[in-house]
């Protein structure tokens, strides 16, 4: 069974709906879930090592940055991809998908690695060649530093002038210069798409952006469906909070709105709000110790992050990946964050995020559930989660009952909600942009994609493509890379996020004032998140998981409730 999204006239409602199957001829239920048993034990006696040795040449390599990493990390993923490409695991795997299983658990353990093995049924020499070239790619982004007047500059710097500079020109540089890695790497990365839909195709997909849905148990059509209604509902409020946002750069800056480019935005992909207020979010934080203030979050709403913080790695240094990700090594506790720490509200957020991400692991889902299952119930649940927590770096309210001084809390966060509503179009319509440029990149990837990435940016973004560029941008965003047909999981997560927030909100904390509501030292709500999200693990799909969390299937309403909108 796979749930699947469909968009009714009454909003957003979601379904479930089942795969066509042969005709099934199988075994009687107990033999077979034996012989699922028995498949299953396999699997953690051969791939599970394998997987765990991945996952840490994968972190290795992230953090050092270093060729000797990547190569092992290249090794590493081959072996794992090999195990899973045997053909003759696969068909006796497809059997038991197809017989009558009697006991759930291990339908859903089937059903979880049955997707699992379908992407590598494809030739080693096809599997190795896409994650030679991922990896490949991957590095040139670990190294690559934009740079400013011949100086390499780090991430953060980068992001300091954007915010800050008021020479249109050196925010131009700046700009320019960070999205140089996208040259760099588009010839590569035009091959690997080329690679992914090779594979695809083999496996009976029209392209490699259907296929990744479908393994992620969604369907691309109603995914596009979503986003169309999601399109209309955000339109008109983030066209109003954009001409906001112009008019306020346009005086910061001493610029006609119409003079206004992407460089001007703040963020290099215009995904961010930019700080628009006469409040300023990170002057709370220049003298502030944020892992400090996340140690107490967490520990406070009963779930410690100690041992997360022990294991991970978090401040700057060449070679890194300048990003910031977390990661479950071995589904037995073992989480770790990288990040690039510097004092400001947008590094509170992302911490708060990431380390959101670690509480949705194995340090709260239940040993006793299946190491198969021993995951979030979804990418768009963890992301979800990890958003939920973000938000409250922009509550001047919260950050006072964090113990760090704020000159005016009430005017933080009134600066810190109009930031959080723009924060929520501005990501929505980001969004809308990374669903439908990989999509139709993978379904034409022989078309001009440096045209597509701007025609979608000013469609949906509204912000004005630079004259003349014609440039690989898209080719800058890691994610394209890495973490490929992902990106509409974030917007869906924002979904999952509100939805879940408002149910503590309303339940929990029995508060009037959903949007604004926030939680320390209640420990009630981490007993809510650990029953209701964390412990079912992947036993549930991501729709069963929502309305388990919240009695309801996931819908706009908690989101479109955040920003006023009808």
């Amino acid at each position: 069974m796979n749930t699947m999204l469909r968009i009714l006239a009454g909003g957003l409602v979601l379904g479930v709906v089942s795969h066509s199957a042969s005709t099934l001829h199988a075994a009687a239920p107990q033999a077979a879930d034996e012989q699922a048993q028995a498949f299953i034990a396999r699997y953690l006696e051969e791939i599970r090592p394998l997987e765990i040795a991945l996952n840490l040449t994968w972190w290795k390599a992230n953090t050092s940055g270093k060729d000797e990493d990547f190569a092992a990390k290249v090794e590493a993923q081959n072996k794992y991809d090999a195990a899973l490409a045997n053909s003759e695991r696969f068909a006796e795997l497809k059997k038991l998908k197809e017989a009558r299983l009697s006991d759930p658990l291990v339908a859903r353990q089937i059903d979880v690695l049955y997707r699992i093995y379908l992407e590598k049924q494809v030739p080693p020499e096809l599997l190795n060649r896409i994650t030679a070239k991922a990896n490949e790619i991957e590095q040139a982004f670990n190294v690559y530093r934009a740079k400013l007047n011949g100086k390499e500059i780090p991430d953060s710097e980068v992001r300091k002038i954007l915010k800050e500079s008021k020479d249109s020109a050196e925010r131009q540089q700046v700009w320019e210069s960070s999205k140089g890695v996208g040259a760099q790497v588009e010839a590569d990365l035009r091959q690997l798409v080329e690679y992914r839909n090779e594979a695809a195709k083999k496996l009976g997909f029209k392209d490699f952006h259907a296929m990744r849905l479908f393994l992620s148990e969604q369907d691309q059509a109603q995914v596009l469906a979503l986003f169309d209604q999601l399109d209309e509902l955000t339109r008109e409020p983030f066209r109003q909070a954009k001409a906001d946002i112009d008019a306020k750069l346009s005086k910061y800056l001493g610029i006609p709105i119409d003079e206004l480019y992407p460089w001007h935005y703040q963020d290099p992909f215009f995904q961010e709000a930019p700080a628009v207020s006469d409040v300023s979010l990170d002057k709370a934080f220049a003298k502030a110790d944020i892992l400090a203030i996340c140690r107490k979050f967490y520990s406070g709403i009963g779930l410690p992050i100690e041992d997360v913080i022990e294991r991970s790695d978090l401040y700057e240094r060449p070679g890194k990946s300048p990003h910031a990700f977390c990661t479950d090594i071995d589904r037995e506790g073992d989480v770790r964050v990288l990040a690039n720490i510097v004092p400001n509200e947008y590094w509170m957020g992302t911490m708060l995020h990431e380390l959101g991400h670690s509480v949705y692991s194995s340090k709260n889902i239940p040993q006793s559930v299946p190491y198969v299952v021993r995951t979030d119930a979804h990418i768009l649940c963890t992301e979800g989660v990890a958003m939920m927590f973000e938000r409250f770096s922009k509550s001047g309210q919260w950050l006072t009952e964090m113990g760090v001084a704020v000159e005016d809390p009430q005017a933080y966060s009134e600066a810190g909600a109009i930031m959080r509503r723009n924060q929520l179009l501005i990501f929505s319509r980001w969004c809308q942009v990374m669903l439908r440029f990989e999509q139709q990149m993978y379904a034409d990837p022989s078309q001009n994609l440096n045209d597509l990435w701007w025609n979608l940016v000013e469609k949906y973004q509204m912000v004005k493509r630079p004259k003349g560029r014609d440039l690989p941008d898209y080719a800058a965003k890691i994610h394209v890379v890495s973490a490929p047909a992902y990106y509409h999981n974030y917007m869906m997560g924002q979904l999952f996020a509100c939805q879940v927030h408002e149910t503590i909100a309303k339940n929990i904390l029995k508060s009037k004032d959903v949007p604004n509501a926030f939680y320390t030292d209640n420990k009630d709500v981490g007993r809510y998140m650990i029953e209701k999200v964390f412990t079912p693990g992947a036993t549930l799909s991501w729709n069963e998981l929502t309305k388990h969390a919240t009695g309801a299937d996931l819908n706009a309403k908690a989101f479109a409730a955040e920003f006023k909108a009808e």
